[in-house]
């Protein structure tokens, strides 16, 4: 499960159009090389406009990624050693069972499609699920450090 000493790391929502993708770049950059880290959805879409300014202001480029589907990486046999859902509650349900060993957290944030608003608002909105997912995340590097 660990190979390369790395920890295998997949974040799931439910587009992989914001809380996984913010997730997963937070990972990335807090977490460094111990983790590999990838993040997918139910049925993905593209990366939420506001989110990539809101990372931007980070200083993390969202505007080449790309959503890709938690589906394929089950049918392609991955395995993880932490599989995270980052949707509310409502669906994570649907989310495929991966092959254990791993361990399966459920982080429930909202979904920022259910935002409202004008731009502004919305990005407020934004800006402060953004700093939730990178305080859990940090919150994360440090319990997998001390294991």
């Amino acid at each position: 499960m660990v190979q390369n000493n790395k920890i295998k790391v997949l974040f799931v929502c439910t587009h992989n159009s914001s809380r996984s993708q913010m997730a997963e770049e937070y990972l990335k950059k807090i977490g460094g090389d111990r983790f590999e880290v990838e993040s997918a959805g139910l049925e993905p879409t593209s990366v939420n406009p506001l989110v990539i300014a809101a990372m931007k202001e980070e200083g993390i480029d969202l505007s080449t990624k790309k959503t890709q589907a938690v589906w394929n990486l089950f049918r392609e046999g991955k395995f993880y050693n932490y599989v995270i859902t980052v949707c509310d509650r409502k669906n994570e349900k649907q989310c495929p069972i991966f092959p254990k060993p791993f361990v399966q957290l459920k982080w429930s944030f909202p979904d920022p499609e259910s935002f409202s608003g004008n731009e502004s608002q919305k990005m407020e909105q934004i800006r402060s699920l953004r700093d939730a997912i990178r305080s859990r995340i940090e919150k994360f590097v440090e319990e997998v450090n001390r294991s």
